[in-house]
């Protein structure tokens, strides 16, 4: 894959080191594919236990084996699955294909997005904070529309519309992961577009996959809430590899019902495989950096783990944290 070289920079052979720097580990299969120290499996079970707690509160067997046959379950039918979650307000779809139009006015934006006072609110918030900093105020949709630019707005459309589907949790395990699960949403949905304008792919789609992967994960905690009888959670690490495999293809199927665009739906499923596309393999990585982006801030990890990703991809692990701090996020 020549654009992964491009992105990240071909590692040094198995072996070798650079003049005056410290042996290098073995270059990953990929050639150029950025090195994150440990697989993302395990990126994937460290993360869970960290959100979780869940060293502290093993379940017995039973419990992580009815929650994956339940959730592989949902896979096969994810109508089901979805209706454990609210859906996307059904403007939303409307506003993105209108945002394709390129024919549209921020007049007739303005229009579809006063029909949602959900999001009148948030798009008059957006474009007053720091973040965008306007001269004036901003007080009407129109103007507010036009700050924002075509990209902006569609970036917060898919923020706000997500936000509720993630949060918006009962039941314990559920309740106390969401805000952790919605933060690592956004900032794998800004990594995954990040890296997508580097290879030449959508980075729109790259960031609606960011934000929508997750989707089966809360599908996957509701269950856990549902079938846990002493509300104890399962970790091992086979456990944590299936919950975030098959809640990746739930989330995928939910999108495909929510119709969704077909890119973003494929690269939520295809994330990681080794003949993924472009997307996929931007939303993968975007996924890895996100979750250690936020162990690192947490304390959880060291920051010298970002050292092995290679110059592109840490540069996207520094700009989260970046883009964070300028409101982005919020």
């Amino acid at each position: 894959m020549t654009w992964i070289s491009r992105l990240f920079g071909a590692a040094p052979a198995a072996g070798t080191a650079q003049p005056g720097a410290p042996a290098q580990p073995a270059a990953p299969d990929r050639q150029g594919a950025p090195q994150f120290a440990m697989p993302p499996a395990t990126i994937d079970a460290m993360f869970y236990r960290w959100m979780t707690g869940a060293d502290a509160h093993d379940a017995a067997p039973g419990t992580g084996r009815l929650v994956l046959d339940e959730l592989a379950r949902l896979v096969d039918s994810p109508s089901i699955g979805a209706s454990l979650v609210p859906r996307v307000p059904a403007v939303i779809p409307q506003l993105l294909r209108s945002l394709r139009d390129a024919s549209i006015t921020s007049a007739d934006l303005a229009r579809q997005l006063s029909q949602d006072v959900v999001l009148v609110a948030e798009v008059i918030r957006e474009v007053n904070s720091p973040y965008y900093h306007p001269t004036a105020p901003v007080r009407n949709l129109e103007g507010a529309v036009m700050l924002l630019g075509e990209n902006g707005l569609r970036m917060l459309l898919a923020r706000v519309s997500f936000r509720p589907i993630i949060s918006m949790q009962t039941g314990n395990y559920a309740r106390m992961v969401a805000p952790q699960v919605w933060r690592q949403s956004e900032h794998c949905a800004l990594a995954a577009s990040l890296l997508s304008t580097r290879i030449g792919v959508n980075p729109f789609e790259a960031y609606l996959a960011g934000l929508m992967q997750n989707v089966g994960l809360i599908v996957a905690f509701r269950l856990i809430d549902q079938l846990s009888a002493d509300q104890s959670l399962p970790y091992s690490g086979d456990f944590c590899e299936r919950l975030f495999g098959d809640a990746r293809i739930l989330s995928s199927r939910i999108a495909t019902l929510w119709d969704f665009p077909q890119p973003v739906a494929a690269a939520i499923e295809g994330a990681g495989r080794p003949d993924a596309d472009g997307l996929a393999q931007a939303l993968a990585y975007g996924d890895q950096i996100a979750k250690l982006r936020m162990m690192v801030d947490a304390g959880q990890l060291e920051a010298a783990i970002a050292d092995a990703m290679g110059p592109a991809a840490r540069d996207v692990f520094d700009k989260i944290k970046t883009e964070e701090a300028h409101g982005v996020s919020d």
